[in-house]
């Protein structure tokens, strides 16, 4: 039976008439009363029978009247786009790609937040080992945060802040006994940040520019373990301008604004367009946002950049 035939068949249960059913379904009383053999035939019971000027439904038709109007209310919301979408009875796990200085800033805020509304969803963060399209192709990843590149040309995606590279260093650190320059910054021993065991970075190409040279003591593959060494050592790590304030400080570490032209970095987050219309993925994705922009255990949130979808 065709959902056109439900839905004729609903209007003359509600109505107990094929003239007033014909003006609800815009069609002719003609067409309704055809319409009505047809379900009669379908149903194997007359459905509306003639009581004086008027129609009654039968017993069989009263039993179906309510069973009818649910299965077209169903019907609708999983037609309609988002229709019927609510968070509390979302059961489902989503899979965020996120450096370690993303993650540690913005899942508090992001749990709390999925707490309240969706007791039932889970997160889980997945370091960049995948990074760049074939993660999100192939469904391992739901959504991919940071400094974004290199993805699938479907990709879709949504810039979310700009932020601006600082260095970070204990707080008796004898950089601080003076004004910080190039030089002085380029004479420090550093602490490189690279999954990949990278040496060279935006800052070697600046300092390069300057005729200076700095020396990369040791690579460690995280920010957190970066900042970890800086607390007890000499060494200069990165980090982000406003970003885990409260963290910092509570570490013994203190920020200054590197002494060379670097330009900020956009972070954004990438997902599949397969993902697009899904009102449970675009809830998620309105949740991550939020919790970019205003994280946990910092100073003031980063301010937002523009969208692009």
């Amino acid at each position: 039976m065709d959902l056109n035939l439900l839905r004729a068949l609903d209007a003359l249960l509600q109505e107990n008439s094929v003239t007033r059913a014909a003006e609800r379904l815009g069609t002719s009383p003609a067409a309704a009363s055809r319409t009505l053999a047809r379900l009669r035939r379908a149903v194997g019971d007359p459905l509306l029978v003639r009581a004086g000027q008027g129609m009654v439904p039968t017993p069989r038709a009263m039993e179906l009247r309510g069973e009818v109007s649910a299965l077209l209310r169903d019907c609708d919301n999983v037609l309609r786009p988002g229709a019927g979408f609510d968070a509390v009875h979302l059961q489902r796990t989503f899979t965020v790609q996120a450096t370690d200085l993303l993650l540690v800033g913005l899942a508090g805020t992001l749990t709390d937040r999925i707490r309240a509304e969706a007791p039932q969803v889970n997160v889980d963060f997945l370091p960049e080992a995948v990074e760049g399209g074939p993660a999100l192709r192939q469904g391992w990843v739901d959504v991919e945060l940071g400094v974004l590149g290199h993805l699938d040309p479907e990709i879709r995606t949504q810039q979310l802040t700009r932020m601006t590279p600082v260095a970070v260093a204990r707080s008796g650190h004898p950089l601080f006994e003076a004004r910080i320059d190039a030089r002085r910054f380029a004479a420090a021993d550093h602490i490189g940040i690279s999954r990949l065991g990278k040496r060279l970075g935006p800052i070697d190409g600046a300092l390069a520019e300057l005729g200076l040279r700095r020396r990369t003591a040791v690579v460690v593959p995280s920010h957190t373990s970066a900042m970890l060494l800086a607390r007890t050592t000499d060494l200069v790590a990165l980090t982000m301008a406003d970003w885990l304030d409260e963290t910092i400080s509570a570490l013994g570490l203190r920020t200054f604004p590197v002494p060379l032209d670097l330009p900020p970095l956009d972070v954004g987050m990438a997902w599949h367009p397969r993902n697009s219309a899904d009102p449970g993925h675009r809830w998620f994705r309105d949740h991550l946002a939020a919790a970019v922009l205003a994280p946990s255990a910092t100073g003031d949130a980063p301010s937002p950049g523009s969208t692009a979808s």
